[in-house]
């Protein structure tokens, strides 16, 4: 009753099923293996971020290039303030409002992007403090380079002259006349009249959409592999259901009337 399983269009069933069962487990497995990377990432990050708290903070040059090590590490640096521009569409406490970020020149001759504080309501370089005067020692929280459109970042284009939309060194080297860090920091105290603008996470590094994504991800491909399984055992239970009818000679009606014969209507079955 079992022959059919050689025939030539079952050899090219069978195949598949016995490809597609361990490609969907390794797979599932693989996204399983992704989400567990996350819940560690966010583990270690947020035992990173209470140890942080406690550390003295560390000269930028010793921090970077930012990471995920790195990143929300309390660093400092020595320099000049000088340009100030406002970042727009920035959320603290459910509230809208704008980051008050002026560039410190440091004597690197690069410039440090320093996040002094939030405002609420609309960006209005009339309501930013001005930065203090002569040699200044800020220490903040160190972050890496935004990107538009991630962790909140907003991707409004045009904005007016003295404000960015994101705080990275490729958007504020067209902004600014000297070099800028691939990195910026938030003041651990907001100068006077603002409120200090907490450290963010790294992207990717949290229990966040994409790790519930991969969650989503392994119970799918888990579930094509049992979808398979069944669809290889439906297949196999009609073509014997099939070859019993045709042995009993209980053939449908249009298939008597097609004038096929019996074996060929039996394969094809």
């Amino acid at each position: 009753m079992y022959r059919f399983l050689l025939t030539p269009r079952w050899w090219g069933i069978n195949v598949f099923v016995l490809l597609a069962i361990p490609f969907c487990v390794f797979m599932g497995s693989w996204q399983l293996s992704r989400f567990d990377a996350r819940v560690d990432d966010h583990r270690n990050l947020s035992e990173q971020t209470a140890s942080a708290r406690t550390e003295p903070p560390r000269p930028l040059a010793a921090l970077l290039p930012v990471d995920k090590r790195t990143s929300g590490m309390p660093a400092t640096a020595t320099g000049r303030y000088g340009k100030q521009l406002l970042v727009p569409d920035r959320e603290l406490d459910g509230k809208q409002g704008y980051y008050v970020l002026t560039l410190l020149r440091t004597g690197s001759g690069k410039a440090l992007p320093v996040v002094r504080g939030w405002l609420p309501g609309t960006a209005d370089a009339a309501k930013a403090p001005a930065p203090p005067a002569g040699e200044v020692t800020v220490t903040g929280a160190l972050q890496a380079s935004e990107s538009p459109g991630g962790n909140g970042v907003g991707t409004r284009g045009g904005l007016p002259s003295g404000q960015t939309g994101a705080i990275s060194a490729a958007s504020l080297v067209n902004l600014v006349p000297y070099d800028v860090y691939d990195a910026w920091v938030t003041l651990d105290k907001a100068d006077a009249g603002m409120k200090a603008v907490p450290a963010k996470a790294p992207e990717g590094s949290g229990l966040d959409l994409k790790a519930f994504q991969n969650l989503g991800y392994t119970g799918e491909w888990f579930v094509f592999a049992g979808f398979v399984v069944f669809m290889w055992f439906r297949l196999v239970r009609r073509e014997l259901e099939a070859a019993r009818d045709a042995a009993l000679g209980l053939v449908p009606d249009d298939a008597e009337g097609s004038g096929e014969p019996l074996e060929g209507r039996t394969a094809g079955v």
